[in-house]
């Protein structure tokens, strides 16, 4: 079970970055719990998907890169950064046409072949200051 439920995170960060959504109608359940917090966006499957749409738009090079990936039962760990080029608006910030390599980590829990539940944790505050909108922090 493990296996193939890493391929199926793996299969949905390539089919992302192609900029191919229906796969989200395909590996995420109906029924998805989204335990991600994100502003103007609902915690569901149609969730995902706005937000997979908000994040091509503002950023049409948009890559998911995974850098480790570890399962164990119905769960799947994923370390990873996007990138992406800023060239339309996000979350209210105009374009800045800046590059974003932002870390995140993702954990999925699949049940049937699809996403059932999500956890992810995003570095906003490193994308921000790559953005050039907010400083960073004061060592």
């Amino acid at each position: 079970m493990s296996e193939a439920n890493k391929a199926l995170a793996r299969r949905f960060y390539e089919e992302i970055n192609k900029g191919n959504l229906a796969i989200i109608d395909e590996l995420v359940a109906d029924n998805l719990v989204e335990h991600e917090e994100i502003p103007g966006v609902e915690p569901t499957k149609a969730g995902v998907r706005q937000w997979m749409t908000l994040v091509r738009v503002a950023f049409p090079d948009f890559r998911m890169v995974q850098e480790d990936m570890v399962a164990e039962g119905d769960k799947v760990f994923i370390r990873a950064r996007m990138t992406g080029t800023h060239k339309g608006e996000f979350m209210g910030i105009p374009a800045t046409g800046k590059q974003i390599d932002v870390p995140f980590a993702d954990i999925v829990r699949v049940a049937g072949g699809q996403a059932v539940e999500h956890w992810g944790i995003t570095d906003t505050g490193a994308m921000l200051q790559q953005l050039g909108v907010a400083e960073p922090p004061a060592p």
